[in-house]
């Protein structure tokens, strides 16, 4: 029992920071890496100069801008685009990083569920007494745990071999993708919660427990890896399932597979460890009620982050009836059922009595209490930033206090009264915006503006982080109404048909380009060579990038640096 605020805080790292990226970054993407180190060359005429200075003075100081600066234009400066694909590189090894860590701490965590922990001594014991020898059975244990290696990882690259990238990226930012997956999880998390079980048809279960009692050597030991992981699908389903979306957002070919590699590795690991060294076995321990008071946390942890599914089917059905206040309202409840769970005062058929309310559960019950009380300003319209690109955006909200102020500035006078798609898309609250690339580029020229284009999606989890907590800095703000016509392309529109004469079969997504989203999603692929969101393209009249395009970046002295620079290049290139 002293051991859930531990275990439960673990949880809820992994599912609102991960995430979201490890539960996370929901859709993870590319960020950048800015060197402190460069020395800043100052570029352009003195109005630049003055503009770099207001810069300078609204974000994080004169120098620390400078650096900024300088090192997105160096980051902009290879030969034949050395520079960028340098980058590209990077930020792809960063998110399989990423993904990986995420995997890890799934498999930590499902570890610790009822359906494994109390299986490692018994399997240790297997091992050690039919070996015969403690090498032996060493040896064995490390096989077993290579095997159930081998099972996930196979398992993440079949859906990766199946699917494609591509594909995968555009089936986690559908409706129904969405929808599905709300369902879901909130049917495991009723079984968390002990209203059933389950489990795999135990006819297929028997066959594999059969092969694994028949088989002599090492089939036997893959055997019984394979028994494990369908015996315990009822407490890891549901971690893998959200594990695969994550990694299969990002865009990376082979981040399913990683993924699943860090959860077995962290699956794998106790069992060897265990053989090895027997005292680490001793000292693990005795699994108990607590397993369950883990199980029905998750379960918590797993119904709030179904409405995140659920929002995602909103956004692309434009149902626009789960608003950002019902979403909170509905995580606000749940955090505090979890509080008065933890404290013993919610109990389930299948829950120990708690006689008292130990110290650690008592401090659990007070994070999880003051996190709910956390979220209620946002019921207002207050940021909520933990939740940035996990809860609707804020355009959503009914009501927000103070909602004249994020009205777009008078920078923004003389834009159209009306744009396309406008009926069913809507720009971040405060901005204005094109939903079509055509109209947008035409009225940059009108203005002699640059375009900032936008990849986006509805179900993109860090395009609405960067909305919520980079975009919302004043001077990031102040650049991008000012500065640029922002044309946000989002990828996974449905609802809007195309035309005939804009209708194409697209190689790299296998199939035609018959909606909004497929024509903006092969747009970005053909011409930018990515298919990750979000992605921001500093642009001039002709669409080529000013600077090298980015993903993510969540600094927003970075951030805005970066689009300081578009500003410096177009206006160069203009004189």
């Amino acid at each position: 029992m002293n051991r859930i605020m531990l275990i439960c805080a673990l949880m809820l790292t992994l599912a609102l920071g991960v995430q979201v990226s490890a539960f996370a970054r929901i859709q993870q993407q590319d960020t950048t890496e800015v060197s402190d180190d460069i020395v800043f060359t100052e570029i352009g005429s003195a109005e630049d100069a003055a503009a770099q200075q207001k810069l300078a003075d609204s974000v994080k100081g004169t120098d620390s801008l400078k650096k900024d600066t300088a090192s997105v234009v160096a980051a902009d400066a290879g030969t034949d685009g050395v520079a960028g694909q340098d980058l590209h590189k990077d930020d792809q090894q960063k998110t399989l990083w990423e993904t990986f860590i995420q995997g890890l701490l799934g498999g930590f965590i499902a570890f610790l569920m009822p359906c494994i922990f109390p299986m490692v001594p018994l399997t240790v014991s297997y091992f050690t007494k039919k070996a015969g020898s403690k090498q032996k059975g060493i040896f064995q244990a490390m096989i077993y745990g290579i095997s159930i290696i081998v099972i996930y990882v196979a398992f993440g690259l079949l859906i990766t071999l199946l699917f494609g990238s591509a594909k995968l990226n555009e089936l986690s930012s559908s409706g129904v993708f969405n929808f599905a997956f709300f369902i879901l999880l909130v049917v495991f998390a009723i079984s968390f919660f002990g209203a059933f079980e389950i489990t795999l048809p135990s006819s297929f279960v028997n066959k594999i427990d059969q092969k694994a009692d028949n088989s002599k050597g090492l089939g036997g030991i893959f055997f019984m890896a394979a028994s494990l992981a369908l015996v315990s699908f009822s407490c890891t389903g549901p971690i893998i399932g959200t594990l695969l979306v994550q990694a299969s957002s990002k865009g990376e070919i082979l981040a399913p597979a990683i993924g699943m590699f860090g959860f077995a590795l962290a699956l794998a690991l106790p069992f060897t460890l265990s053989a090895i060294f027997p005292g680490f076995l001793s000292s693990m321990p005795k699994s108990g009620g607590w397993l369950n008071s883990v199980k029905v946390c998750l379960g918590f942890l797993e119904l709030a982050l179904a409405l995140k599914f659920l929002s995602a089917a909103d956004l692309v059905w434009h149902w626009e009836w789960f608003d950002r206040e019902i979403f909170l309202a509905l995580w606000i409840v749940i955090f505090f059922l979890m509080g008065i769970y933890i404290l013993g005062k919610l109990k389930f058929s299948h829950d120990s009595d708690v006689p008292y309310v130990s110290v650690p559960r008592l401090f659990f019950a007070i994070f999880s209490f003051a996190f709910a009380v956390y979220l209620i300003p946002g019921l207002w319209g207050a940021p909520v930033n933990i939740l940035s690109g996990i809860a609707p955006p804020m355009n959503t909200q009914d009501f927000i206090l103070g909602r004249g102020a994020a009205e777009p500035s008078s920078g923004s006078s003389g834009f159209p009264a009306s744009v396309k798609y406008q009926d069913v898309l809507h720009p971040p609250l405060g901005f204005n915006a094109f939903f079509d690339l055509d109209e947008g580029l035409e009225y940059a020229k009108k203005v002699n503006k640059p375009v900032l284009i936008d990849f986006t999606g509805h179900a993109c989890v860090n395009c609405r982080k960067m909305e919520d907590k980079v975009w919302i800095n004043p001077e990031v703000g102040r650049i991008i109404k000012e500065e640029y016509v922002l044309i946000q392309l989002y990828v996974d529109e449905r609802s809007v048909k195309m035309p005939a004469e804009k209708v194409h079969y697209s190689k790299i997504l296998r199939t035609n380009t018959d909606d909004l989203g497929r024509w903006n999603s092969d747009f970005q692929a053909s011409r930018y060579n990515s298919n990750s969101q979000p992605f921001y393209v500093l642009g001039g009249h002709d669409l080529e990038p000013l600077v090298t395009p980015q993903g993510a970046i969540f600094d927003a002295a970075k951030y805005a640096a970066y689009l300081q620079t578009g500003i410096d290049k177009f206006k160069a290139s203009k004189q």
